[in-house]
């Protein structure tokens, strides 16, 4: 077996076998086999796609390329939640702590952001103190012990996916949907999980711009999913808007730890109670996959029982705390914070039509709070607050956003941006719900 011989294949459209993609995943792992081999094979593979069993064969083959957490002896079901990204999401600070209080062991890897699409390790890297450098065996205990763990992804989990992402985000095949699912599901098994759930976002905000993209992605996420015994739910989900009220990194958390508050959660805007429903269907629906509801109406009255009663946002003390961060329920909680602030209105009457996404990301990007290259410093008190949603209806002189910015010529120019990005019309204009479909 060669490398030359699985490039000719994939070039001339010839079907690999098994051993081919173990070869290939092996090789991408220990440095074996060359960049410029791996990235001849990626274009090939972009150019003549993988099938769904290839898609399976690669993704088991990348899981097993190096360390994976055992999580025998653990409290069963084993589950993991992923998002394909957007604009101001940060669901899994919500949704963890409320599975975790439900009675699920959750093992999650997350990665950092990378333009108008942030990143749940970048969020809680705000929190002092909070660690995201987890060993396999310090995420297994602290699951163990609080039902919830959470980790960057480091070298010695699915490595062959480290490698090869990384020169697909180099070689124009990052949109290559067998490549795309290979990469999500190898680290959900590597992490252990035997139930997934998995948002996919579609709008101007997210990797896929139409539903119609976003069904093909979640549909072969789906079979893929099966083929390598996996349980699997998927959400179909809006980022044609930003994602509940704040975007930027601590603006994020601070608005998480809002929505798992019982104290702060009657005081929700709009846009983030729309970001609650979305945490609460995910959430519910990951509990009936794993068996602990009997249907969505009995799973999603667990979840709002965590939610009211305070457990999950005690679970998400346990969770800080253990990570090396304060408690969020003491008044010494403290998150970074943007040098200068301002608030912006409304200068007409009108109901909000439009909240162009991928804007309000790029206006928070040039603040300081994203990275257009992976080596970027992120500023992490910066961003946007929205005060309105898409089908929110405000008068001359309302509140419409506020822009938090390390300087006055900054904000300025961020304002100008988001206040262009929210459009204004006369005639009533319905809200979007955050959950478009579930498979599964």
């Amino acid at each position: 077996m060669s490398i030359l011989s699985i490039i000719a294949d994939r070039r001339d459209a010839r079907a690999h076998s098994e051993a081919d993609l173990q070869f290939l995943a092996n090789g991408a792992a220990n440095g074996s086999i060359p960049d410029y081999q791996l990235a001849a094979w990626l274009m090939a593979a972009y150019l003549n796609p993988l099938s769904e069993q290839e898609t399976a064969w690669l993704t088991l083959a990348m899981a097993h390329s190096g360390e994976t957490i055992d999580l025998t002896g653990l409290p069963k079901p084993w589950v993991d939640k992923h998002s394909t990204g957007g604009v101001g999401d940060k669901t899994s600070i919500v949704v963890l702590p409320i599975l975790a209080a439900c009675g699920l062991t959750v093992i999650k890897m997350s990665g950092r952001g990378l333009g108008i699409t942030g990143g749940t390790v970048d969020k809680l890297g705000t929190v002092p103190g909070f660690r995201l450098d987890l060993s396999p065996a310090e995420m297994k205990e602290q699951a163990r012990n609080i039902g919830i763990a959470l980790t960057g992804q480091g070298p010695a989990l699915a490595p062959a996916d480290k490698t090869l992402y990384a020169l697909r985000d180099v070689t124009e095949t990052v949109s290559s949907i067998p490549l795309i699912v290979s990469s999500i599901l190898s680290k959900k098994i590597a992490g252990g999980a035997e139930v997934i759930v998995l948002d996919v976002k579609c709008g101007s905000g997210a990797f896929m711009k139409t539903r119609e993209e976003a069904r093909r992605l979640a549909d072969a996420l789906f079979s893929t999913a099966k083929l390598c015994g996996l349980r699997i739910r998927i959400a179909i989900s809006d980022m044609s808007q930003p994602l509940g009220s704040s975007i930027g990194n601590a603006l994020e958390v601070e608005e998480a730890l809002a929505i798992l508050n019982p104290s702060t959660q009657p005081s929700l805007t709009v846009p983030s109670l729309r970001f609650r429903r979305l945490c609460v269907e995910l959430a519910s629906i990951t509990l009936e996959a794993a068996g602990l509801a009997s249907d969505l109406v009995a799973a999603t009255s667990a979840v709002e029982a965590a939610l009211t009663s305070g457990s999950a946002f005690d679970k998400a003390a346990q969770w800080f705390e253990a990570q090396g961060g304060p408690d969020p329920r003491t008044e010494a909680f403290s998150l970074p914070q943007a040098a200068v602030r301002r608030g912006i209105n409304s200068d007409k009457d009108g109901f909000v039509s439009r909240i162009q996404c991928d804007a309000v990301g790029q206006a928070v990007l040039e603040l300081g709070g994203g990275r257009q290259t992976k080596n970027d410093a992120i500023d992490p008190g910066v961003g946007v607050k929205l005060s309105v949603c898409v089908g929110s209806y405000v008068q001359k002189g309302d509140p419409l956003f506020t822009v938090y910015a390390s300087s006055e010529s900054a904000l300025s120019k961020a304002a100008q941006a988001v206040n262009q990005a929210i459009q204004l019309d006369d005639a009533a204009v319905p809200g979007l719900d955050p959950v478009l479909e579930t498979i599964g």
